[in-house]
């Protein structure tokens, strides 16, 4: 089944121009609506958690949007699976390049939070910076895994250096070795990945098992903070990147895992169906509270 979909995907991506690409997935999206019971509960469930002030049909429309904005960045994955690096190049553009010319040589860390187009955003900062270095989830279908690895490896920097990818199983000590090396590291920060290594920490004012890796990995390389965030806007993707974190890391490991909570949540507000919400964000929970998916 995986053979025929992905043989399918890279037909449309072979036929069909971009826009039409996306328009298709996001009708995709729609459908998906539908079919995924299970993932329209734990995304209806975040969403009434962060924004309690909403009443049920503004959800339900935003969750309808979000799926769409999910359909449409699954479609356009062909782009960073089999694109050419002058198309990923037109499907993504980079603003905000003066706040990488400004901490250049200085190890970076480039936070990416997970907004739906943030495949293809990583693979556009993987042409234009390579090599880099990330870390990653292994997914449980290894033809669709493989894929995603081949896509954040397959441009090579001007010497002929490919990016490093990996497993989170790895720990960071290789991140911190790529770090030292000049290699910036595109993170992803956002998701409950259990207890080890985290502490609960506000995200839209509720308590979020939120591991600490940014300031202990920016404290022992050395490292600047670069937000980098994707997003969708008129036809394309944009990767925007924020100025520098000033005083970060600073002496308490939780105000810093708090503020960069806080920015990820500002980035949310901005644009909420295209933040990743089928992912239990909450599972993780204090000792002794009840499971907010139930």
């Amino acid at each position: 089944m995986t053979r025929l979909w992905l043989g399918f995907l890279r037909l449309l991506h072979a036929m069909l121009p971009f826009s039409v690409l996306a328009w298709l997935g996001e009708g995709f999206g729609g459908l998906l609506y539908y079919a995924s019971a299970s993932r329209r509960r734990i995304g209806r469930a975040n969403l009434q958690l962060c924004f309690p002030e909403s009443d049920k049909l503004a959800l339900r429309r935003l969750l309808r949007a979000h799926f769409r904005a999910l359909g449409r960045a699954t479609l356009l994955e062909s782009v960073s699976w089999w694109g050419r690096r002058s198309e990923v190049e037109r499907a993504v553009r980079i603003e905000g390049q003066e706040h990488w010319s400004a901490v250049a040589g200085r190890p970076v860390i480039l936070l990416a939070p997970h907004f739906v187009g943030l495949n293809l955003g990583g693979v556009r900062v993987t042409a234009w910076l390579a090599p880099i270095v990330s870390l990653y989830a292994t997914i449980k279908n290894p033809q669709v895994n493989q894929l995603m690895l081949r896509a954040r490896t397959r441009f090579a920097g001007r010497e002929g250096e490919a990016s490093e990818m990996y497993s989170r199983h790895d720990g960071i000590k290789p991140v911190l070795r790529a770090l030292k090396k000049g290699r910036p590291f595109y993170y992803l920060p956002d998701m409950d990945y259990g207890p080890k290594d985290a502490i609960f920490v506000p995200f839209f004012g509720v308590p979020a098992a939120t591991i600490t890796a940014l300031p202990r990995l920016a404290k022992a390389a050395g490292a600047v903070v670069l937000p980098c965030v994707t997003r969708w806007e008129k036809g394309r993707y944009v990767v925007q990147l924020y100025p520098a974190w000033e005083g970060f890391p600073g002496a308490d490991a939780e105000i810093d895992t708090r503020r960069m909570n806080a920015f990820i949540e500002d980035r949310v507000r901005e644009m909420p169906e295209q933040y990743f919400w089928l992912h239990k964000r909450f599972k993780t929970r204090p000792e002794g509270q009840p499971s907010l998916y139930d």
